[in-house]
């Protein structure tokens, strides 16, 4: 059995806004692109045909990529989870007790995951730790780098 992808109703609508971009959008671009490139003649020496079989084949990777993770996936509803405790679909501000700073997470699946924009995935080491506890609580996170310790400030619904 195949792993379940958990995406946020947001993470569902850009993979499907992508997967839409590529089949309509992309796959033409290729295309022309690679009749271009035949029509130069000779293909055994022609950089701009083999430059677009290459991203002919990365889109459709991609587009198998994200037909595999829609088909696996399961949505979770943020206007449906627990403000008591920190679940996915929330928001977080958590207080570094070893760096004496405020930090804000919103929990989403690991396929949405990005730290750049604030985004950890459940699986994470923080994400695996905070899940489930509640405002108060202090988790402990086990880092290569040693333990850490994070205070829950603050849980709320992300829209």
């Amino acid at each position: 059995m195949e792993k379940k992808n958990i995406l946020t109703y947001e993470g569902l609508k850009k993979l499907e806004d992508e997967l839409d971009d590529l089949k309509v959008n992309k796959r033409k671009e290729v295309s022309q692109k690679i009749k271009e490139a035949r029509e130069q003649g000779d293909l055994s020496e022609n950089a701009e045909y083999d430059a677009a079989k290459d991203e002919q084949r990365d889109i459709e990777a991609r587009i198998e990529e994200l037909e595999k993770i829609l088909k696996n996936a399961e949505v979770v509803l943020e206007e449906e989870a627990d403000k008591d405790k920190v679940s996915i679909g929330c928001k977080v501000v958590i207080y570094d007790c070893e760096f004496d700073e405020k930090l804000e997470y919103k929990i989403v699946g690991s396929t949405e995951a990005n730290s750049l924009t604030g985004k950890i995935s459940n699986e994470s080491p923080v994400g695996k730790a905070i899940i489930g506890a509640k405002v108060g609580d202090t988790v402990t996170v086990e880092t290569p780098a040693g333990e850490l310790q994070y205070k829950i400030l603050e849980i709320q619904r992300s829209n």
